[in-house]
């Protein structure tokens, strides 16, 4: 996303968030938090989450399409971020 003009990432992120409603609407860790934001993955943590109670991200399709390979962006950071603190934990 990073060689993105600002419309194309926008619409980018508008994508994601049409899957995340699946998604994270369903995970244990985002259920119940008061959240309303999308798209952790790409726009990193949530303020609202702060307990990771599990994770659906593995089973996301935006994963693989992403070429994701962390867990929990809604508290860990977007994949950038975990990157960059070398966090491999799946």
């Amino acid at each position: 996303m990073k060689d993105m003009s600002e419309e194309e990432r926008t619409q980018a992120i508008e994508k994601i968030k049409e899957v995340c409603k699946t998604f994270c609407g369903e995970c244990p860790s985002y259920k119940g938090t008061g959240e309303t934001e999308l798209a952790f993955c790409a726009l990193g943590k949530s303020n609202a989450i702060k307990e990771e109670k599990g994770c659906l991200c593995p089973s996301c399709p935006i994963t693989g399409q992403m070429s994701l390979r962390w867990n929990y962006y809604c508290t860990r950071g977007a994949g950038k971020e975990q990157s960059a603190a070398g966090n491999a934990e799946k």
